[in-house]
């Protein structure tokens, strides 16, 4: 194991709070957290980012969701992506969509598979998607601020999976029927 997984009692003193405010928000903490605790701005940039995202865009749930399990898809993210199809069943949003975000595959209702295509595109361009996919996504009903607040999404994401990415953080308990492999693996 290349990183470490911290407890309260090994984490830096700067990482105490944010353990106190994931603890309070999960109750428990998770793996991810206790791998990005190493590096205390790292792990305020990635709560404050996803806190913001969840409570401060005009995005749906849903909506947010779909943003945050494409990007998880996309970067090939087994822990997010276990994590997010839990957090998605505990909300109580459609199966279907769940697994065509974990299968990569589109989504029936075509607005959603407009934002699930301009966030994969986003991505995959880095952020190049030209004019046309823009006005796709708007004629689909979304809005100049929602294609800014989508980047905060993604800045969310890269973040999380990326980290897991290096540190190939083990899945915590509540996930693990929700383990995940791209399509691409299995």
């Amino acid at each position: 194991m290349m990183f470490v997984y911290h407890t309260k009692a090994t984490a830096p003193e700067a990482s105490q709070a944010l353990i106190a405010q994931s603890e309070k928000t999960f109750g428990f903490f998770p793996k991810l957290h206790q791998i990005m605790a190493e590096a205390p701005p790292l792990y305020q940039a990635y709560t404050t980012t996803f806190g913001l995202f969840l409570a401060e865009t005009t995005l749906s749930p849903l909506e947010q969701q779909i943003v945050m399990m494409t990007a998880n898809y996309e970067n090939r993210c087994h822990y997010c992506t276990a994590g997010h199809s839990l957090l998605m069943t505990l909300q109580k949003m459609p199966a279907d969509i769940i697994t065509a975000l974990r299968d990569g595959k589109p989504l029936t209702d075509p607005r959603l598979e407009s934002l699930r295509q301009f966030t994969r595109q986003l991505l995959l361009q880095r952020g190049h998607v030209g004019d046309t996919a823009l006005a796709e996504f708007f004629a689909a009903g979304f809005s100049q601020r929602q294609a800014l607040e989508i980047l905060m999404g993604l800045a969310a994401k890269l973040l999380s999976n990326f980290t897991n990415a290096l540190a190939h953080t083990e899945l915590d308990d509540p996930v693990k029927p929700f383990a995940w492999v791209h399509p691409d693996e299995r």
